[in-house]
């Protein structure tokens, strides 16, 4: 193992060399990309030997379909995209998947719509109470079946006594076509990362009624995703790409004008093609809610905090299959702790942390409270799964619908 003190160019000479040295590297126009924007276009890459060439994807089921079929090497993914792909949810053939590391914790949102904002649907007492006497049901968005979205919008939503999969109807739209989707009345709320909200705030076309951070602090939320065959065809590389995004995503926390910077770069044409002040505030923390209050909030986007955000975590990953159970995604208990173990890449990332003395957490799990008061701390997956008033489990007796 090469000392930090050694310098990147170590890696690059060294038995340490990249087996693969051009990377084809998806995102989503969304705010979180930032650590891998960042990472490709402000020489991040290169003293590792690699260059990465970014691609956009249009939406997060294209995205999953290029990274299964090698067209990408690794994505800005949503952390339950790569476990559906690994367990083969969704209608897609099962193919082994890697978390190689966290890209970010907090920041997405969900909103609400003007039509629903003069009804005087802004709390969510009066939403429980108007989507139980009310028909037809709202529809809401989110931006993918297994993803990050529709488990935050899920988990409200049942949180405030609403069945999310019997009370309302869900869609999924892709990211950058969510304020389009709200302006045009075929949506009545939706949950999505920033700076969608934002920008729906912006041009007055609702409110933002609960932050994801809200839901649970500081929770998992996307990651660098790759296939499992990647890693093991390519360790090197797979971890010379990591250490570039790592250093990237603590350039950008390193003060605000990292991230003013970064807001800047982003708003770009080619990655989020939105105004900077747009992205800016909230990516800051500055959050303007479309009802007259303004806040800096403490979990707002985070990209690196010491490396916290960017430990892939065993109970990160296992949390997001507790849901599809929930959900009845999964029909029976999967071995939550095993697929956590194979997907995660605790060993690959806690050398790419020490090569750049950034400090791996030794413990495998972490211990979070939600919203609605319950612990998450991976000791009992099963047991936490079933343990909600609210689901759709179909061997579990389910709360109906209330009429």
């Amino acid at each position: 193992m090469n000392e930090p003190s050694v310098g990147p160019l170590a890696w690059v000479n060294g038995s340490d060399a990249p087996e693969k040295t051009s990377i084809n590297l998806g995102f989503m126009a969304l705010s979180d990309c930032a650590s891998v924007v960042v990472a490709a276009t402000q020489g991040f890459a290169q003293p590792y030997g690699l260059t990465l060439n970014l691609k956009r994807q249009t939406s997060w089921a294209n995205l999953r379909d290029k990274l299964t079929s090698g067209e990408l090497d690794a994505a800005h993914s949503l952390y339950g995209l790569v476990y559906a792909v690994h367990l083969g949810i969704g209608g897609v053939a099962a193919t082994e998947m890697a978390v190689l590391m966290g890209l970010n914790h907090n920041g997405q949102s969900i909103n609400l719509s003007h039509g629903l904002q003069r009804l005087g649907v802004t709390s969510p007492e009066a939403l429980d109470r108007h989507v139980h006497q009310s028909r037809p049901k709202l529809t809401f968005a989110q931006t993918f079946p297994t993803g990050t979205h529709a488990m935050w919008l899920y988990y409200w939503l049942a949180s405030q006594g609403i069945h999310p999969l019997q009370d309302v109807t869900s869609v999924v739209v892709p990211p950058p076509q969510m304020v389009a989707h709200l302006q045009a009345g075929r949506i009545d709320g939706f949950c999505v990362g920033e700076p969608w909200s934002a920008s729906a705030v912006q041009q007055n076309l609702g409110f933002t009624l609960a932050t994801s951070q809200a839901i649970w602090p500081d929770h998992p939320e996307k990651v660098l995703g790759c296939t499992r065959a990647f890693v093991e065809q390519y360790p090197n590389t797979a971890r010379a790409l990591v250490m570039a995004i790592l250093e990237a995503s603590r350039f950008i926390e390193q003060s605000p004008e990292n991230r003013r910077s970064t807001a800047q770069l982003l708003s770009a044409a080619d990655y989020l093609d939105t105004p900077v002040d747009t992205i800016e505030p909230r990516l800051l923390g500055d959050y303007a809610d479309g009802l007259g209050n303004r806040w800096q909030d403490p979990h707002a986007l985070r990209f690196h905090g010491h490396g916290e955000v960017n430990m892939p975590y065993l109970s990160d990953g296992m949390w997001f299959m507790t849901q599809f159970r929930r959900w009845g995604l999964l029909r029976d208990d999967p071995d939550y702790l095993g697929v956590a173990r194979q997907v995660q890449q605790l060993s690959l990332y806690r050398d790419a942390a020490g090569a750049l003395g950034i400090t791996a957490d030794s413990h495998e799990m972490r211990s979070s409270q939600l919203i609605d008061g319950k612990i998450w701390d991976g000791a009992d997956p099963a047991a936490y799964a079933r343990s909600f008033t609210l689901h759709a489990m179909t061997d579990t007796p389910a709360l109906r619908a209330r009429p």
